[in-house]
């Protein structure tokens, strides 16, 4: 069983957020491999389904940026996950707009989603981190990644979404060096 998580926060302005990446990779791999209607559970919205023969859950929690752990650790205790068979998608300053990086563990490099659920769920997951460049001028970092794509980094974030998914075969497998030079030369 793998849990693939997508960070980001609820409320329907902060859909199109730098922040809100990791949802919008979920909404993609829902979409692309037709797992079940989103539910309300475990503080988040949960989908299953099977991608390359494996169960798959995926959520998107609710409980904002800043708590995403408690929605992992809930899920993780239900279904008795062990935590090398969780994804995180979330957003990464440190990585050029528009690459990817897969890795398994490391540190939170300041990223609050990330620190939270290193602190519920230990730090022995994968993380898939989604490039959005640093902030130019003098913007403080809170508040460009609350701040929307531009419609050409929209453009772009759909066509990663699709490199993503067209490749997640790679990354069930935890394939994470193959997995981000596949992506990457897309």
């Amino acid at each position: 069983m793998l849990l693939l998580v997508g960070l980001g926060n609820p409320t329907p302005n902060s859909e199109n957020n730098r922040h809100n990446v990791g949802f919008k990779i979920i909404d993609s791999i829902n979409k692309k491999f037709g797992l079940s209607k989103q539910k309300p559970k475990f503080k988040g919205l949960l989908t299953t389904g099977n991608i390359e023969g494996k169960k798959v859950y995926a959520i998107k929690p609710l409980t904002f940026m800043n708590n995403s752990g408690i929605c992992i650790r809930e899920l993780i205790e239900y279904f008795k996950f062990d935590v090398d068979n969780v994804i995180v998608f979330h957003d990464d300053l440190d990585v050029e707009f528009g690459k990817i990086k897969a890795k398994f563990g490391g540190s939170s490099a300041g990223h609050n989603g990330i620190a939270s659920i290193d602190k519920f769920i230990g730090k022995d997951y994968s993380r898939v981190r989604i490039g959005i460049g640093k902030p130019k001028g003098n913007i403080e970092i809170s508040d460009y990644v609350l701040q929307n794509f531009s419609e050409d980094e929209n453009i772009e974030i759909e066509k990663i979404s699709k490199d993503i998914t067209d490749s997640l075969s790679i990354l069930v497998e935890k394939k994470l060096d193959l997995f981000s030079s596949t992506v990457n030369n897309k």
